[in-house]
């Protein structure tokens, strides 16, 4: 490791260059990071560029909740290059095993409709997932709330408490709680899974926090360089604690945590762009979970 963070907490560093040289790897995520869901963050864009000029490896783990290939896409449309990244790992892509574990049980899709796409990758590894109405579904897949832009978790306490009597397993395929949508704040179905987790609903999680993730990113990286990757050697860079940061110390690994993100109305209460470092440490010094390091901004 470059630094302990249970005893340097409140480090600031001015660009990824302080850090690359101790690592071959690097786990970024993607929104918030690279991106707002509007625009990408040239800054973000040329740090993980100079990173792979460099020699390094640069995995984006994201916890979308649609295959890869759409992530790719949406990347493309944005404009971020593709040479500032060597592969793409989403949270969708861990669900389809756990769609596919659930031996061909008919399924409740809770989530916008641009989301049936991966179900569509499942068919193309198994048998084909049968949509079907919750009171005849053996399992539930949320990907979302269903209207992006409107509506709160406590809108599908009648389907959660419907699939609890019937104690339905629910699949989150991403479990992020919220996203910043340029200025806009939205719900994402981490939301409604931690709802129905709440109420003593069984959840099988995908994404960020957890290992699986983390498993499937290593593999990647593994095979981009051709041998077996050191953890010690991997940077994770996200911008929230509760997923990037807590997921990537539990998987011993060093964080990177970018305080402009989802937490900025926490960390950058002036909006003036600066970060307000007492309210960082503070932030930081309460967390489970501690990064390795911060940055306002991702940049080289």
């Amino acid at each position: 490791m470059a630094l302990d963070p249970a005893s340097s907490p409140s480090r600031i560093v001015g660009g990824l260059s302080e850090l690359a040289p101790h690592y071959d790897v690097v786990l970024s995520d993607i929104w918030g990071v690279l991106h707002n869901g509007e625009t990408h963050f040239p800054a973000a864009v040329e740090a993980l560029t100079r990173f792979r000029e460099g020699g390094g490896t640069v995995v984006l783990i994201t916890n979308a909740p649609r295959p890869n290939g759409p992530i790719r896409e949406q990347l493309d449309r944005l404009r971020v290059p593709r040479t500032a990244f060597d592969d793409v790992v989403t949270s969708g892509d861990v669900t389809i095993a756990s769609i596919l574990a659930q031996a061909g049980k008919p399924l409740f899709h809770i989530g916008p409709e641009r989301d049936l796409a991966l179900y569509e990758a499942v068919a193309a590894l198994g048998p084909a997932p049968t949509l079907a109405p919750l009171d005849r579904a053996g399992f539930v897949v949320v990907t979302g709330l269903n209207g992006d832009e409107t509506g709160v978790p406590e809108d599908y306490d009648a389907e959660l408490d419907a699939m609890l009597g019937r104690q339905l397993a629910l699949i989150c395929a991403n479990p992020d709680l919220v996203v910043h949508i340029g200025e806009a704040l939205r719900y994402c179905a981490g939301a409604i899974a931690e709802r129905y987790r709440a109420k003593g609903g069984q959840v099988i999680y995908a994404g960020k926090p957890h290992a699986a993730i983390y498993d499937a990113c290593l593999r990647a990286a593994a095979r981009l360089r051709g041998r077996p990757v050191d953890a010690r050697r991997v940077l994770a860079i996200g911008d929230a604690l509760r997923t990037d940061v807590a997921g990537a110390v539990l998987q011993g690994l060093d964080v990177l945590f970018v305080t402009s993100g989802i937490h900025r109305d926490e960390t950058h209460r002036t909006g003036d762009g600066q970060l307000d470092t007492e309210a960082y440490q503070a932030m930081i010094a309460a967390a489970q979970h501690r990064p390795l390091a911060a940055i306002p901004a991702l940049t080289w």
